[in-house]
């Protein structure tokens, strides 16, 4: 990489310029993820058919399920920002792992209450010590942990550290949840979205897990850069652009 294409990538790292284009991202992130929320709640409880077998009951699955993908995706991209921190000592690469963090961990206790719910009904029982079920336990405490670690420690890079190092050696966990229902015998049912097979499910009800997965993507950008920029504005506090910032506000 040469010497100004190394200079736009730090530019556009910069924890201001990052402030200023989430500024006018996330008001378009919250109305897109009210759009598809509606629709998609819209298609799943009052278009999509009764399920044959399991009844009304596997309406919850248009919560579940997104919010199941979302817990492992986040967990993934939160382990990726906080090794880039780590590795480069990019600051803002850590503010967004920490960002990232509670919302991934309220989609993994979304996944598992609506499991629950789901659970009941089909297996007799609100828990089952199932390999997957498990897994995405062990997966919110792994969320939860790196909360309290880097909230725990003062300083700052050393939090950020300790807390990548958690969550790199913690990854190894999101795809024993995805391969659990084909590596154990297990209760939970498999992948009903496959990339290498047809959908078995109704046009209507896959239309409306898509738009609820959407949804919660929109959700996600919205609430993590609005955090990741609470976070920029209390450890850049001291910069000048803060203090511009202030001062344009207070001006006004």
């Amino acid at each position: 990489m040469n010497d100004s294409n190394r200079l736009r990538l730090y530019t556009f790292a910069a924890p201001s310029r990052f402030y200023a284009l989430t500024g006018a991202l996330v008001p378009w992130f919250w109305l897109a993820a009210l759009g598809f929320t509606i629709a998609g709640l819209y298609m799943g409880f009052f278009v999509a058919p009764t399920d044959a077998t399991q009844g009304e009951a596997y309406r919850v699955i248009f919560i579940h399920v997104p919010a199941a993908w979302m817990s492992m995706l986040l967990y993934l991209v939160m382990a990726f920002w906080a090794g880039i921190g780590w590795a480069f000592n990019a600051r803002l690469a850590s503010m967004l792992a920490r960002a990232i963090a509670p919302t991934g961990a309220m989609f993994t206790f979304l996944a598992l209450w609506t499991g629950a719910f789901w659970g009941k009904p089909t297996w007799g029982t609100w828990w089952v010590w199932d390999a997957r079920l498990t897994s995405e336990l062990i997966l919110l405490f792994l969320y939860l942990g790196y909360i309290s670690l880097v909230n725990a420690i003062d300083d700052t890079r050393r939090a950020d550290k300790a807390g990548a190092l958690l969550v790199l050696v913690g990854s190894i966990n999101v795809p024993v949840i995805y391969f659990s229902v084909k590596w154990w015998n297990t209760l939970h049912q498999g992948a009903t979205i496959s990339m290498t097979a047809a959908p078995k499910m109704a046009a209507t009800m896959l239309t409306a897990m898509l738009l609820m997965t959407l949804a919660f993507w929109a959700y996600a950008f919205a609430v993590v850069f609005t955090r990741t920029r609470a976070i920029v504005i209390e450890r850049e506090a001291h910069a000048g652009w803060v203090a511009s910032l202030a001062h344009g506000k207070m001006s006004e």
